[in-house]
């Protein structure tokens, strides 16, 4: 479990801290040796184990520190930047910064950042890294801008991982937040936008991170007084692309969202965490230590005197400023483990440390949620929910780990799903999997479209556009573009629903059968027909091979049922008509064709429907013609390989309304018979009547 020990003063002088606080405190090539830098002018190196400075340097009048000393581990060597531009390198012998050594920058340095194992590196404001020593080589070269306007730096953290310097730096701008990973060895910047989530109000007071070796866990306590944990892989998929993360839940309410003063937050190892803050609104500033493992209150400790709402941690000890004096608080802790957390283990302690053992009281609604309990207490509340947990029924495996999926981290959710698949396969294993995955696609609609869209993979997309409702008219001519643009041999190789396609393999027996049915009226429409004046005589011999085309599908199989899939989703007209017109002429010209072709087969029987399960209606394919024909037509029609399709396309409009010119007269003559019918009780028993139909 985890310990804070008595605090002590490093010095009784009192530092020149300014309204926030110190500019940092930084380890020394020696262990217990520490350079803290002031608000001011000042920079002084101390010895923890003695508490007392072993040095002091400052710069002169007028000029001010803006970054904090840092040591390089690789010369022994400190460096300092005033002025924000002006760099100071030094080491234990100088006495004057007036009289080391100096370099003037081109640009504002933000950071420098050194740890043991490589040499410093030196982070501008504009967001450009450069290592120490090429910077010296040149002192005046030109700094490239990285990050955008009104982009501020707002922490920095720097790690080796394999031996390879990895920084990350978190920017802001107008309440939006980014993080940025630059990878030394292969010289790559990533740039990622850190999504808030639901608080979108929220403003984020604090960052730190750990590191492992595939992710930075990014840690940051918000202004709600929870800790939220984003993790950034250190090796994108995609390094060129803006990547979005969402962060989540780690603790809730750790302090208070009210706090007077600042808070602070550091990572002391994997499983625990160090908060500065008030955990209650009107409560005293404490020092809290948090297992977030398994998220309970390991120790804390009041600082009357208030801080400046800063804390360093480096190996066994943690510094912040109480009140105006710089205090030093030694920190233990064992290897993380459940009895530890609930202050079980059997342990020896040293005089003077003040350890508290707490846990989190879920059952408290108000204030910040933490209860405090003897251990009488706790153990009838622990049996208590070891009695209820055991009354519980069972929940099946499909619903733990849908659960996980859709709560957990990335990291939580890769570990579990590699658990479950690693067991026993079990003889429902297969029906445990179909209903995890059935539970995704309940609920992951619009980011499983966006990947399968990505993917192109048509067996998923058909799938979505069955059973997913309200589909954006955007993410539909996506999906036409891809069902038309893919390649045949592709599709041979896709296992595709094709309950809405029937048989249309044609043989020469239908094929004579096609040929003699043309010269049929077919609801009032001949596609040999032709009185259009305007049309080329020649178009009226059709060649054998055309009236072939017009008898056989355009396209194969799998691809007519992927269509179907599109003629069978709901749309808009008014959104989805801009985005046809971003599809390519060719491909509408086959689509319609395709649709053409359907009409044809509707018009072969008297009820003008197709054949098979779940076949498009009539209304659909003349729908989606006109839909393209609206969106398309001025481009279509300067295609000379669809000559031919609008002229059939303009007979079957043409004879339609020829057909219900017809049927109107008709329903005159029909309404003049009523009449009649209707005065017939005025006739005698006999009478010859002759009726004219014009």
């Amino acid at each position: 479990m985890a310990a804070l020990e008595e605090e002590f003063t490093l010095s009784s002088v009192v530092l020149s801290a300014g309204p926030e606080g110190l500019l940092g405190v930084e380890q020394s090539d020696k262990t217990d040796q520490f350079l803290v830098t002031d608000s001011g002018r000042t920079v002084i190196l101390y010895k923890v184990s003695d508490q007392k400075p072993l040095g002091s340097w400052s710069v002169k009048q007028g000029q001010i520190i803006t970054c904090p000393a840092v040591c390089n581990f690789q010369t022994g060597e400190y460096v300092v930047v005033h002025d924000n531009k002006v760099l100071r390198i030094w080491n234990n012998e100088d006495v004057n910064l007036d009289k080391v050594f100096k370099a003037t920058l081109s640009a504002e340095v933000y950071r420098i950042l050194s740890v043991q194992g490589t040499e410093p590196l030196v982070l501008f404001k504009e967001g450009a890294v450069r290592g120490l020593e090429a910077l010296l080589a040149d002192p005046q070269q030109k700094i490239e801008t990285v990050i955008s306007d009104e982009e501020v730096i707002k922490w920095t953290k720097f790690f080796v991982v394999f031996r390879h310097p990895v920084l990350i730096f978190i920017t802001e701008k107008h309440g939006n937040y980014f993080a940025y990973v630059q990878m030394f060895n292969s010289r790559i910047l990533t740039k990622y936008t850190l999504l808030l989530g639901q608080d979108e109000n929220s403003v984020i007071k604090s960052f730190t991170a750990s590191v492992d070796r595939k992710f930075i866990s990014l840690m940051s306590l918000s202004s709600d007084g929870c800790i939220y944990e984003t993790l950034i892989p250190i090796r994108p998929a995609d390094p060129e692309k803006n990547q979005s993360l969402v962060k989540s839940l780690l603790l809730k309410a750790v302090v208070s969202g009210n706090a007077r003063n600042g808070v602070a937050l550091t990572a002391l190892d994997q499983d625990h965490v160090a908060v500065l803050g008030s955990p209650l609104a009107a409560s005293k500033e404490c020092l809290s230590v948090w297992n977030i493992k398994f998220q309970t209150l390991q120790t804390s400790k009041e600082l009357p005197q208030g801080t400046s709402g800063q804390l360093w941690y480096y190996g066994e000890h943690l510094f912040m400023l109480h009140g105006k004096s710089l205090t030093v608080i030694p920190y233990k802790c064992e290897v993380s483990s459940l009895a530890g957390a609930l202050g079980k283990l059997k342990h020896s302690q040293d005089p003077g440390t003040h350890v508290v053992s707490h846990f989190v009281n879920w059952e408290t609604p108000q204030g910040c949620g933490l209860g405090f309990q003897n251990s009488e207490q706790s153990r009838r509340i622990l049996r208590r929910r070891k009695i209820e947990v055991s009354l519980q029924p069972e929940v099946p495996p499909s619903k733990q780990l849908l659960s996980t999926i859709m709560k957990d981290s990335e990291k939580h959710i890769e570990v579990e799903v590699r658990k479950f698949l690693a067991l026993k396969q079990t003889p429902d294993f297969h029906t445990v999997i179909g209903d995890t995955v059935t539970g995704l696609l309940e609920s992951l609609c619009p980011d499983l479209m966006e990947i399968a869209l990505k993917k192109k993979d048509v067996q998923l997309l058909q799938l979505c556009l069955q059973q997913f409702p309200d589909i954006p008219e955007s993410v539909t001519c996506a999906c036409l573009k891809i069902f038309l643009s893919i390649g045949d041999d592709s599709l041979q190789e896709t296992d595709v629903n094709m309950e809405s396609v029937f048989d249309y393999s044609i043989n020469s027996v239908h094929d004579e059968k096609m040929e003699e049915q043309t010269e049929i009226l077919q609801n009032g429409f001949n596609p040999e027909e032709d009185k259009c004046n305007n049309c080329d005589q020649e178009l009226n011999k059709k060649p054998q091979d055309e009236t072939k085309e017009s008898t056989s599908c355009p396209v194969v199989q799998k691809r007519a049922a992927l269509l179907n899939a599109i003629l069978h989703s709901a749309y808009s007209e008014t959104f989805l008509l801009p985005h046809l017109k971003d599809i390519p002429a060719q491909h509408i010209t086959l689509f319609l064709k395709y649709l053409y072709f359907l009409y044809l087969k509707c018009s072969e029987n008297a009820t003008m429907t197709l054949p098979g399960i779940h076949p498009p209606t009539l209304n659909q394919i003349m729908d989606w013609i006109c839909l393209l024909l609206d969106a398309n037509f001025t481009v279509v029609v300067m295609m000379p390989e669809a000559k031919r399709l609008l002229i059939n396309l303009y007979k079957l409009v043409k004879s339609q309304i020829s057909v219900y010119s017809e049927l109107n007269k008709i329903e005159v003559s029909f309404r003049e018979l009523q009449k009649l019918n209707q005065e017939k009780n005025n006739r005698g028993l006999y009478s010859i009547e002759v009726l004219e139909l014009f």
